[in-house]
């Protein structure tokens, strides 16, 4: 498979609400807008927001963002009213991760890799 681009589409129960959520409150960018749709800029990927869905996402599915600084972003969300699910901490595997939900449900886990973990060791050098 050559893979070309890819993104990740959310069907939420009201649309308005859902492009609310993570063009105000996490403060992603558009990449386009369609008619019934939103597509974000998600570090190197993309989410797309259109249609509308049913009861909501499964518990299986989770949003994975990686933040610079999860405490700073966690209290900020922390401040729109998001719903809150775990606080930051630091995990067994060694990243730190504050779990929050969009108006749907929607899992989202904020990640921060400390410096010093093995996903920022410089392999080259190795």
């Amino acid at each position: 498979m050559d893979v070309l681009a890819s993104r990740l589409i959310l069907r939420p129960r009201d649309w308005d609400r859902a492009v609310r959520f993570y063009r105000d409150v996490l403060g992603l960018a558009i990449a386009r807008e369609f008619p019934g749709g939103t597509v974000f800029f998600l570090g190197q990927g993309l989410l797309e927001v259109s249609g509308s869905g049913g009861p909501g996402p499964s518990p299986d599915q989770v949003l994975w963002i990686q933040v610079r600084d999860v405490r700073a972003e966690f209290e900020q969300l922390r401040e729109h009213g998001v719903t809150v699910l775990a606080e930051p901490a630091r995990q067994p595997w060694g990243l730190d991760e504050a779990w929050i939900a969009d108006p749907d449900g929607m899992r989202i886990v904020l990640v921060e890799i400390p410096s010093d973990h093995p996903l920022r060791v410089d392999v080259r050098n190795l």
